[in-house]
């Protein structure tokens, strides 16, 4: 019989949430190891910003969060807030910055994203750091080949076999797979009798077909600040053109509340009337064209395409032979651009992954199976889903301290 090495508490996953709950479990004096099947930890938290992390940010809420219980998140971001993850990074000298937007007028905003002025890296060796101060062991190039229920939990790995008192699935979701994305939390929940919800890619760039594709395509690598909305969702943030759709910032966010066959509205001028811009324009400079005048508004590139397709009959004519209706169709095409993207680019490139383990199914106070015992599920793997801007990590800074403090 093969011998099984014990500990108190096992992890599966070290990312963001499965870091942090070993640390608050190792700080209160439980064995913890952390399994983790790629060849390093935190693989997500290295990528992300562009390798700068986006580790919280200062206006995280509950209304920042998508979840069939939208609720579920309060209890965990009320034990442990941004402000405390903030303190931790302050503690470890980690020099970090609030990212600056730019809004329609060129004014910088601020939307509370906090970014390492350094590395990413940083955030990682810090996470590390305090595993080693709480006397977390970690092993990488872990595969678990099963986990059954004994007294306990025991684990057979291509590592050896593992047995354990608390159990806590942060082995994240589905997106990235390259990064070490997998279903194998969604399956574990299933082997308990846990509901898991339907999932898809979240924080995605859309994929476009035919002629919108040809011109986001000739578009490739501009941007333009937009409203982005679709079921009742809209987001003022950069859109991106691309080779194969649109992405930036406001088509991540909105791509987590579309569904496959919703159409989506772009306004291209926010905060603008299109209509008295051109209609202003027409009587004080009658023999423009429209392209002059959009054009202080709107890349060029961006304003040839949209009148190959919206005013081709019009583009020779000045202003003052424009009738003021047809000045109105044009400015609504501008302001109410309809599309139907074809799809998205799926789990490859998908920041989260929406749905997974059912809220329904966990104690909110400490992220514990409801129906077996000593069975945590942490971070990416519930259904807990954050907007673009570092909520996603303060889920799981904020989830793992909770079951850290009751594995």
């Amino acid at each position: 019989m093969s011998t099984q090495e014990e500990y108190d508490c096992i992890i599966i996953g070290a990312g963001a949430a499965g870091l942090m709950c070993g640390i608050t479990a190792g700080q209160r004096g439980r064995r913890v190891l952390i399994l983790e099947k790629s060849n390093k930890v935190g693989k997500k938290i290295l990528m992300s910003g562009g390798g700068h992390c986006n580790f919280t940010n200062l206006y995280s809420e509950p209304e920042n969060y998508l979840s069939e219980n939208p609720h579920f998140c309060k209890s965990a971001f009320s034990q442990y807030t941004q402000w405390d993850f903030i303190e931790l990074v302050n503690k470890h000298g980690i020099a970090y910055h609030e990212k600056t937007h730019k809004d329609n007028d060129g004014n910088d905003i601020q939307k509370g994203q906090l970014f390492c002025d350094d590395s990413a890296k940083q955030i990682v060796a810090m996470l590390l750091d305090e595993c080693q101060q709480a006397g977390v062991e970690i092993r990488t190039r872990c595969e678990i080949e099963s986990v059954e229920c004994d007294h306990g939990f025991a684990l057979t790995s291509n590592l050896g076999n593992f047995h354990c008192e608390s159990l806590v699935v942060a082995s994240g979701g589905l997106s990235i797979p390259t990064l070490g994305g997998s279903g194998f939390g969604y399956e574990l929940a299933q082997q308990y009798s846990m509901q898991v919800l339907d999932k898809r890619a979240g924080l995605v760039p859309f994929t476009l077909s035919g002629e919108l594709k040809e011109m986001s395509s000739r578009l490739s690598g501009l941007a333009v600040h937009v409203d982005l909305s679709c079921r009742q969702q809209c987001f003022n943030e950069d859109l991106l053109f691309t080779h194969r759709g649109l992405s930036g910032p406001a088509v991540l966010q909105l791509s987590s509340y579309w569904h496959a066959g919703d159409e989506v509205a772009i306004n291209l001028l926010p905060g603008k009337d299109v209509f008295e811009v051109l209609k202003k324009a027409k009587g004080v400079q009658g023999k423009a064209l429209l392209r002059t005048v959009l054009t202080k508004y709107l890349p060029k590139k961006l304003v040839h395409e949209c009148e190959a397709r919206w005013f081709v009959a019009e583009k020779e004519l000045p202003l003052a032979e424009i009738t003021d209706t047809r000045l109105q169709e044009i400015a609504d095409c501008f302001t109410q651009w309809v599309i139907k993207p074809s799809g998205t680019e799926g789990y490859r490139t998908a920041e989260v992954t929406i749905g997974g383990v059912a809220t329904d199914e966990l104690s909110s106070k400490t992220m514990e199976s409801k129906t077996r015992p000593n069975l945590y599920f942490i971070g990416e793997v519930v259904d807990v889903t954050g907007h673009l801007g570092g909520h996603n990590f303060q889920w799981a800074w904020s989830s793992g301290y909770v079951a850290g403090l009751n594995v």
